[in-house]
């Protein structure tokens, strides 16, 4: 028994070339591009199915990025925002921190990113990225 095939979906011009330049775009993130292929193959009426295999995502994916596009358009293929609060890294803190020597009870003379994450309940990558300028800082 043959299942269902959903209805292709109806694009303007403009829409259809937005979408072909994100899935050409080096700039956009690869689930964007995803999304702007599941879009574009559905609108080809391609079965769902064949959109998953193609894209490489399961079905229920391809049905999301469906629903939300005729539901939203465009803007609807956009990452929503996460829940949570944006984490904040004090810059004072990791430099105050670095210039005091360590504990006696570490046995070290200076800090490693590791034992400095530890100390401030920070991943030590953090701290790497701290020290090499690429954080960006909020205060």
């Amino acid at each position: 028994m043959a299942g269902r095939t959903a209805e292709a979906l109806l694009l303007g011009d403009e829409e259809r070339l937005e979408l072909e330049a994100l899935t050409r775009a080096t700039s956009v993130s690869a689930g964007l591009a995803a999304r702007a292929r599941i879009v574009l193959l559905a609108a080809r009426a391609t079965p769902n199915r064949e959109i998953a295999e193609l894209v490489g995502v399961s079905r229920p994916t391809v049905n999301k990025w469906r629903d939300r596009f005729s539901e939203q358009r465009l803007a609807g293929l956009v990452d929503a925002t996460r829940p949570g609060p944006v984490r904040r890294i004090d810059q004072r803190r990791i430099v105050a921190k670095t210039l005091t020597p360590p504990p006696k009870r570490l046995g070290v003379t200076h800090w490693s990113s590791r034992l400095l994450a530890a100390e401030l309940g920070v991943s030590h990558v953090t701290i790497a990225q701290a020290w090499r300028g690429r954080v960006r800082w909020s205060v």
